[in-house]
């Protein structure tokens, strides 16, 4: 099971490249529900995501490179590129801050994963986070693959 949250970003934090990143780049096989196969460097996985803005079902498989190669020109609309900047907020909160590339260049969004509902209404954002679009389905990956259009950004 998937709990996130997601949010725009305010201001960037200081010093992005101290912190862990990955080049990841996603395609969609199907939107409805959620078959979405990833390169993040130079691993390769096939996810399912069931239905749901900030809960919902999440499977991971692992893939080889040459069958995410196979099945990307499979993928519909656009392929998603972006950098992932993986920065600790607390001992147990990690963001995950996604600058868009490619079409999308120019959004940025940052997602907090939590174990519990409860915990992830409990969250307070901190300063650089801008405005909570969870429940906006318009900013989950797979929509914005079908999408030929910038998406709002604040």
């Amino acid at each position: 099971m998937e709990i996130e949250k997601k949010f725009f970003v305010k201001s960037l934090p200081d010093r992005l490249d101290r912190y862990e990143s990955k080049k990841i780049a996603q395609g969609y096989l199907c939107t409805s529900p959620v078959v979405r196969i990833r390169r993040s460097d130079d691993d390769y996985y096939l996810t399912y995501k069931g239905d749901g803005l900030m809960v919902r079902e999440e499977y991971n498989l692992p893939l080889t490179k040459e069958a995410y190669e196979h099945m990307l020109p499979k993928a519909d609309g656009r392929l998603i590129e972006k950098t992932r900047y993986i920065i600790p907020l607390t001992d147990k909160l990690t963001a995950e801050l996604d600058i868009f590339c490619g079409a999308l260049e120019g959004l940025v969004i940052v997602e907090v994963e939590f174990e519990s509902v409860d915990e992830a209404d409990a969250f307070a954002p901190p300063e650089w986070f801008g405005k909570d679009v969870t429940n906006l389905g318009i900013y989950h990956n797979s929509n914005l693959s079908l999408s030929d259009a910038m998406p709002p950004t604040a």
